[in-house]
């Protein structure tokens, strides 16, 4: 038995998932899991690197790694795709000037071999903001059905990280789409 095999097998027995948190800079990665944990959220500093926070929920303990998004360190994401049962794509609804960087982003990751088969949540963070862009119109500007049809499993969730609205919703997806996978298929 190899040793990915007996990763998967001791991840199965313990009900484990490696979430992966991205997006851009100033998307409000961190924001989403303080707020979620119910920790303070006030004063946010960029994350340089990567933070792990480790929490149960619905009967699972979830590792999620938040990675911070600036330019400087998009090319170190890849050094985190190992493992990952989950990946969650934060979105600034309200910065329709990067939407496009976002798109490039997010599709490229998605050619990432070691990313194939993690589900896929897609927080439009912000919503609450007046001038944010309504989720249809970033789902056609992120291209969406593209990434539907490569058989991606994917929920796109509007959210505020500020308020909370949201967020147990996308976290309730992305857990009940990991289980699916991981836990009750044979």
């Amino acid at each position: 038995m190899g040793l990915l095999s007996i990763i998967r097998k001791t991840k199965r027995k313990e009900r484990e998932m490696r979430i992966l948190m991205l997006g851009l800079d100033n998307a409000g990665k961190t924001t989403c899991v303080k707020k979620f944990c119910g920790k303070e959220t006030n004063s946010i500093s960029p994350t340089l690197g990567f933070q792990i926070t480790a929490f149960t929920f619905n009967g699972c303990t979830l590792n999620v790694w938040d990675v911070g998004g600036q330019q400087s360190l998009r090319s170190y994401w890849r050094n985190y795709f190992e493992s990952t049962d989950g990946l969650i794509w934060v979105v600034d609804s309200n910065d329709a000037v990067r939407l496009r960087d976002c798109k490039e982003e997010l599709h490229a990751l998605l050619q990432e071999e070691r990313l194939a088969g993690a589900s896929l949540l897609i927080f439009l963070n912000k919503i609450d903001i007046p001038t944010a862009l309504s989720p249809s119109e970033i789902e056609e500007i992120l291209d969406v059905d593209t990434i539907r049809k490569g058989k991606r499993h994917v929920h796109l969730c509007s959210c505020s990280a500020r308020t909370g609205e949201g967020l147990l919703e996308g976290m309730t997806w992305i857990v009940s789409d990991v289980s699916n996978r991981m836990y009750f298929s044979a």
